[in-house]
């Protein structure tokens, strides 16, 4: 799917992209290197942001493919760490099962994940941008109002300096609260979990306070499930955490220090660098195209991130609208006519169904269903044929764009 930038096919042909999170930047990438006028508008007014906030961090096998597609793979390596495999554990008896993404090796370049930020890929392809002459990044561009009008497109920035922007197709990556999605009145149906998701990230080496445990972990408990996941400058520990509870109780500092104490003790405290909690949505729009609109990423579908599946499917979605847009511009209106389809059948059928499915593994409160579920895993991961099947659909593998 790569694009040589130094032929463009779509020379002067306006496109709008809206935010410039994972997503967006790599469908403007695309575009841009196509030749096509982009005009990427992003709410915030600045880029430099904690690489601690970012929630995403993993980068599945067939996204790292797109990534070296668009000459970003490399970099992105150097600035993450690889993790060739991963585990299912439980709280009291240890190591369940731990899956080898080795037995990928003959379908993918890339068999394992690579843990980095999602913002390390953002500051990746925001610097190629800039060298660009086809690309205008509007920062502190907070879309207020998008509809359709004669045919075109059209969304308007609010601030001191009001601006309408008209182009024949917008690429809406703007959030899970996306202002496009809203005033396009598309329906964005699905249900909130019954608890928040409390995400530390500590300076500590967690492998030397939990011997064995591997760079990416999910551990099961009827009480308190975990994740325990390793990026490039942090681990990072997510608790449940009940929606009744009060915010200031639970991120209080010795509070979550007694949570980590409880993962593991660490004489003299954890060094924590950054705390956030928030609410976990499983939703997917009604449609992700509305005439010139095409809904991407968060904007379009959200699902807990249990499996560090939304960023890669939305990163997937952009490849595919991208493209769609370059066809539709040569002519041919197929690519774009199915992207909806295409996009939300895989946030139906394989991301919001494996990652609800890890959650309801991971929270399971009977024992006897426990022991089953943790057999099952084991077998799975001890078979390679049966590793590679599963492993196939929680690297994304079959779901790609």
């Amino acid at each position: 799917m790569s694009t040589d930038s130094s032929t463009p096919r779509t020379p002067g042909v306006p496109v709008v992209v809206v935010g410039l999170g994972p997503v967006g930047a790599t469908a403007a990438l695309i575009l841009a290197q196509a030749g096509c006028e982009v005009t990427v508008l992003e709410a915030d007014a600045s880029l430099d942001r904690d690489l601690a906030e970012s929630r995403a961090s993993t980068f599945h096998p067939p996204t790292l493919q797109m990534l070296d597609d668009l000459g970003v793979g490399e970099e992105l390596h150097r600035r993450g760490l690889i993790s060739r495999s991963y585990q299912y554990r439980d709280r009291h008896e240890g190591l369940v099962a731990e899956f080898d993404l080795s037995v990928l090796d003959g379908d993918t370049a890339f068999p394992y994940r690579l843990q980095s930020e999602q913002q390390n890929l953002v500051d990746i392809i925001h610097r190629r941008l800039t060298t660009m002459p086809n690309v205008e990044i509007v920062l502190g561009a907070r879309v207020e109002s998008a509809r359709r009008e004669d045919g075109l497109a059209v969304v308007r920035t609010g601030g001191e300096r009001p601006r309408e922007w008209r182009a024949p197709w917008v690429l809406a990556a703007d959030g899970a609260s996306s202002t496009v999605r809203k005033c396009l009145g598309v329906d964005f149906p699905g249900m909130t979990y019954p608890e928040r998701f409390l995400i530390v990230s500590v300076e500590d080496d967690l492998s030397a306070l939990i011997p064995g445990i591997c760079e990416v972990n999910y551990v099961s408990d009827p009480e308190e499930w975990l994740v325990l996941l390793r990026t490039p400058r942090h681990w990072r520990v997510l608790f449940p955490v009940p929606d009744a509870a009060d915010t200031a109780s639970v991120t209080a500092p010795g509070a979550v220090q007694d949570r980590l104490r409880a993962l593991a003790p660490n004489p003299g405290g954890y060094t924590v660098a950054h705390t956030s909690l928030y609410h976990v949505h499983q939703r997917v729009a009604d449609g992700f195209r509305h005439g010139p609109f095409l809904l991407a990423g968060d904007a379009a579908h959200l699902n807990n991130p249990l499996g560090g599946m939304g960023m890669n499917s939305g990163i997937h979605d952009a490849v595919d609208a991208a493209h769609s847009v370059l066809a539709a511009i040569g002519g041919d209106t197929s690519p774009a006519d199915g992207y909806s389809g295409r996009r939300r059948d895989a946030a139906l059928n394989l991301v919001r169904t494996a990652t609800h499915r890890n959650w309801e593994n991971l929270q399971q409160k009977s024992a006897d269903q426990r022991r089953r579920n943790h057999e099952e895993l084991s077998r799975t991961a001890a078979d390679p044929a049966s590793a590679r099947d599963y492993l196939r659909v929680s690297s994304m593998l079959v779901s790609r764009a």
